[in-house]
C-alpha cells in the first residue's frame, strides 16, 4: 500500500495526509504495511515532501516578499538541493488578508538559491508556485549579482510595478557557479511571462491584483523583457514566451535566464522523491489533494501520480476535500474512485478544521472497499 498524496491546502500538510490515511486504513486492517511518500508539484510543500523522503532540512534567514526577514528552508541530499520559492517569497508569508501584488519581491528566493550553492549543491530543483510576487524574477537575480537600474543609475524598487522605470540591466555579475550547476525549473504551469495567458493576467488576481494592477504589471514585465533584450539579445524575448516563464509571478522567467531547464513539477518531483521504486512495491496507490477539479488534470500531483501508476499497471484511488470531477473524467485520468471529505461533512466551515478525523474515516472506507 502506497500513500502518495499532496497537501490539503489550508488544513493538512502532505505528511499529515499520509499519517491520517495510514491511521484510517489500519483501523480496519491492523498491522497493514503502508509506505508513505508525500508528494508535491513544485509549489508550496515541496521542501516538506523532500524532507519526508529523506532529504536534510537546512534553514536560512532571507528577505521576505515585503522586505521583512523570514526563516526559509531548502532540502539537501548529497549534492542535490530542492529549493521552494514559496519558502522565501510565498503568499503564506504575508499577513492574513494582506496582498502586495505590485511591490512584493523575489529577492529572498535568490538568497535561498545562493544558500543552496554555498551548501555544495551541484543539482538544484527549483520549485515555483504559491508566490506572493509578480516581479518576473529581478529580485531573485539581484540577490545573485545582477543589476537593474533606472535612468538615474539607481536600483529600481522592489516588485513588478517598479520595472516600468527600468532603464538598463546588467547580468554580468550573476553568480558564476550556475555555469556548473544542473538547474531545473519545476512548475505545474506552462504560461508565458506576459499577455492574455501570462503571469499577471492569469495569476495576478490571486495575489490581490485589480484589473488596473494587472495592466500595470503586464506592461512593466513586457518592458522588463525588452530591456533585457538590449542587454543579452533576442534570447530574452524568446525565454519570455517560453513555457514556464510565467510560473510563480514570472520567477520562472528569471530561472530560465539563469539557464534552468523546464520540467513539469510533479514529473520531476516524483523522480527526485524516489516514486518509481516505491510504486514497484505497492499493490494499491492512494493519492489526493484538497480539491480534485479541472486544475488537477493540468499537472497537479494526483494526476502525475495516477499517470505513473497506470503506466505501471497499479490501481489508484484518491482522497480529497472536495470533488468536482465526474467518474468518467477520474477514470480517464487513471483514478478508479475518489473519496471526498465533503461526502461526510458538506459544510466547508466544519470540514476544513476537522479534516484529519474525516480523512481517517474516509481511509477506513477505502480499506473496507479494497482491502477487507
Amino acid at each position: 500500500m502506497l500513500v502518495a498524496a499532496d497537501k490539503f491546502k489550508g488544513s493538512l500538510t502532505a505528511v499529515q495526509v499520509a499519517e491520517r490515511v495510514t491511521a484510517g486504513l489500519r483501523k480496519v486492517v491492523p498491522g497493514l504495511s503502508v509506505e508513505a511518500l508525500p508528494v508535491a508539484d513544485g509549489g508550496d510543500g515541496t521542501v516538506a515532501a523532500a524532507v519526508a523522503a529523506g532529504f536534510d532540512r537546512h534553514e536560512v534567514r532571507v528577505t521576505g516578499p515585503v522586505g521583512e526577514t523570514v526563516t526559509a528552508a531548502f532540502a539537501l541530499r548529497g549534492t542535490t538541493a530542492v529549493v521552494e520559492m514559496a519558502e522565501a517569497s510565498g503568499l503564506q508569508l504575508l499577513p492574513a488578508g494582506t496582498f502586495a501584488a505590485l511591490t512584493a519581491t523575489t529577492y529572498g528566493s535568490g538568497e535561498l538559491l545562493r544558500a543552496a550553492l554555498d551548501a555544495g549543491a551541484t543539482t538544484i530543483v527549483f520549485g515555483v508556485g504559491g508566490s506572493a510576487t509578480t516581479d518576473g524574477g529581478p529580485g531573485m537575480l539581484a540577490a545573485l549579482g545582477a543589476r537593474f537600474l533606472d535612468a538615474a543609475g539607481e536600483p529600481v524598487g522592489p516588485g513588478g510595478a517598479a520595472l516600468a522605470a527600468l532603464h538598463s540591466a546588467d547580468l554580468s555579475g550573476l553568480d558564476p557557479r550556475f555555469a556548473d550547476v544542473e538547474f531545473i525549473l519545476a512548475s505545474d504551469v506552462d504560461n508565458p511571462l506576459t499577455g492574455p495567458k501570462g503571469a499577471p493576467a492569469v495569476y495576478g488576481p490571486q495575489k490581490g491584483a485589480t484589473p488596473e494592477d494587472v495592466e500595470t504589471l503586464d506592461a512593466a514585465l513586457a518592458h522588463y523583457a525588452l530591456v533585457l533584450e538590449k542587454a543579452i539579445g533576442p534570447k530574452a524575448t524568446e525565454l519570455a514566451a517560453s513555457p514556464g516563464a510565467g510560473g510563480a509571478g514570472g520567477i520562472g522567467y528569471g530561472a530560465l535566464l539563469l539557464g534552468a531547464g523546464f520540467r513539469p513539477g510533479i514529473e520531476l518531483m516524483l523522480d527526485v522523491l524516489g516514486f518509481a521504486p516505491a510504486l514497484e512495491r505497492a499493490t494499491l496507490v492512494i493519492t489526493g489533494e484538497g480539491s480534485l477539479d479541472e486544475q488537477t488534470l493540468h499537472g497537479k500531483a494526483p494526476a502525475g501520480v495516477a499517470a505513473a501508476a497506470r503506466a505501471a499497471g497499479k490501481e489508484v484511488v484518491a482522497v480529497c476535500g472536495r470533488l468536482a470531477l465526474p467518474p468518467e473524467t477520474l477514470g480517464a485520468a487513471g483514478i478508479r474512485r475518489a473519496y471526498p471529505l465533503s461526502a461526510l461533512e458538506p459544510d466547508p466551515a466544519k470540514s476544513i478544521p476537522n479534516a484529519g478525523p474525516l480523512l481517517e474515516e474516509v481511509a477506513s472506507h477505502i480499506a473496507r472497499d479494497f482491502l477487507a
